[in-house]
C-alpha cells in the first residue's frame, strides 16, 4: 500500500469521526423544537420532587449536552476538507465544481447554525431566542440531509468528461438512489442524537429522549438496510459486505438497546452502524474516488488525482506529530463533560451575559 492509498483511507477515517461525532450534534439541533416543548408523559413516571421546566430551559439544557464539543467536532470535517484538497487535489476539484450548490447550502447551514449558538444567549429576549432556535434548526436539517445526497452521487458516479469536468446539472444530483441516501443520514442522525441526549441528560429529558430514540429506532434500520443493501449489490465488492454486516448487526443491537432503555449500548451500537456504513461507502469507492457515468475511461481514480509523493510525505508527517495531540485533546474534552445535565441545574438568565455555557 502506498502513499496515496493511506491517504485515501485516511480522509475515509477523518469523516467516520465527522459523521459519527457531529451526527450527533445535528441530531441535536433537529429534536432541540421537540424535546424542546414541555414533558408531555409516558411510559415512565417522572419524580414529583423535580421542577417543572419551561420550554427555554429544557432547550437549554439541550444546547449545553453540546456546548462544549459541537465545534471540535466540526474540526473533522475542516481536516477532511483539507487532507482532501492536499492529497487528492483533481478529486477536490472536480466534486466540489459538482457540488458546489449543496455544498454552498450545506455551508450557510453551517454558518447559521454557528452564529446561532452562539449568539442565543446574548439578547435576553424570547423572539431572540426563537429565531435562533430556528437557525440551529436549519443548519441541522440541511446538512443532515445533503451530506446523505452527496455521499451516495459520488458512489454512484456523475457524468464527467474527459477533462474531468462536470457536465450534469443540478437535478442529475436528486435521482432515487441519493435521495434514499439523504433520508439514511437524516433518520441516522436524528436517532444518533436522541441516543446521545438520552446518555447526557436526566429527569424528563433522559426520558423523552429515550422515548423518541426508540420510536426512530425501527425506520432508521428499515430505510439504513435499503440504501446499505441498494449499495452493495450495485457498487460494493466482496469485502464490503464486512462492514455492512457489520452496521447491520448493530443496528439491530440499536433497536433492542432502545427498546430496553440501555443508552449506553445504543449510543455505542450507533455509532458503530455509522461507521461501518462510512466504511462501506469508501469501500464501494476504492480503487475510484469519482466514477464517471459517461465513459469508465474518464474515471477519478487514486492514482490519477493524488498529490506528488513529497507533497504526500510531508502530510504524512504533519499527521504523524499533530494528530495524537488533536485526538488526546478531544477526548480529555469529552471526558471533563462526561456528567448528565437536567433541567434545574439551568441557573436563571440574568440579562445581557456573556458566559460561555451555550444558550443561556
Amino acid at each position: 500500500m502506498g502513499l496515496p492509498e493511506i491517504w485515501f483511507l485516511i480522509i475515509a477515517v477523518l469523516f467516520v469521526g465527522y459523521f459519527v461525532l457531529e451526527g450527533f450534534d445535528y441530531g441535536v439541533g433537529m429534536l432541540m423544537p421537540v424535546l424542546g416543548r414541555s414533558h408531555t408523559g409516558g411510559d415512565e413516571k417522572v419524580s414529583p420532587d423535580e421542577p417543572a421546566a419551561d420550554p427555554d430551559t429544557r432547550r437549554r439544557v439541550l444546547l449545553n449536552t453540546i456546548g462544549p464539543v459541537w465545534d471540535g467536532n466540526e474540526v473533522w470535517l475542516i481536516t477532511a476538507g483539507g487532507a482532501l484538497f492536499a492529497a487528492f487535489g483533481g478529486w477536490y476539484a472536480t466534486m466540489f465544481s459538482a457540488f458546489y450548490f449543496p455544498l454552498f447550502l450545506i455551508l450557510i447551514g453551517l454558518i447559521t447554525r454557528v452564529c446561532a449558538i452562539e449568539w442565543r444567549g446574548k439578547i435576553d429576549n424570547p423572539r431572540w431566542r426563537m429565531w435562533c432556535d430556528v437557525g440551529i434548526g436549519l443548519g441541522s436539517w440541511i446538512p443532515a440531509i445533503l451530506w446523505g445526497v452527496a455521499f451516495a452521487n459520488v458512489i454512484r458516479g456523475l457524468p464527467i468528461d474527459a477533462d474531468a469536468q462536470y457536465t450534469g446539472g443540478f437535478f442529475n444530483l436528486l435521482n432515487p438512489y441519493a435521495l434514499l441516501g439523504g433520508l439514511t443520514t437524516l433518520l441516522a442522525f436524528l436517532t444518533h442524537g436522541a441516543v446521545f441526549l438520552s446518555l447526557k441528560t436526566g429527569g424528563v429529558l433522559r426520558e423523552d429522549s429515550m422515548r423518541y430514540a426508540s420510536r426512530l429506532a425501527i425506520p432508521t434500520l428499515v430505510v439504513a438496510a435499503s440504501f446499505l443493501l441498494w449499495t452493495q449489490f450495485a457498487y460494493g465488492s466482496t469485502w464490503t459486505w464486512i462492514p455492512v454486516l457489520i452496521a447491520a448487526v448493530a443496528a439491530l443491537v440499536m433497536v433492542a438497546a432502545t427498546q430496553m432503555r440501555r443508552e449506553g449500548m445504543a449510543f455505542a451500537a450507533t455509532s458503530i452502524a455509522i461507521a461501518a456504513t462510512v466504511a462501506a461507502l469508501f469501500g464501494s469507492l476504492f480503487p475510484e474516488v469519482l466514477p464517471s457515468t459517461t465513459d469508465p475511461a474518464f474515471d477519478l481514480t487514486i492514482d490519477n488525482t493524488s498529490s506528488s509523493h513529497y507533497t504526500l510525505v510531508v502530510m504524512t508527517w504533519a499527521a504523524v506529530l499533530v494528530t495524537p495531540v488533536v485526538i488526546g485533546y478531544q477526548a480529555w474534552t469529552y471526558w471533563v463533560f462526561r456528567k448528565r445535565l437536567s433541567v434545574e441545574q439551568m441557573p436563571k438568565p440574568s440579562g445581557l451575559r456573556s458566559l460561555r455555557a451555550f444558550g443561556e
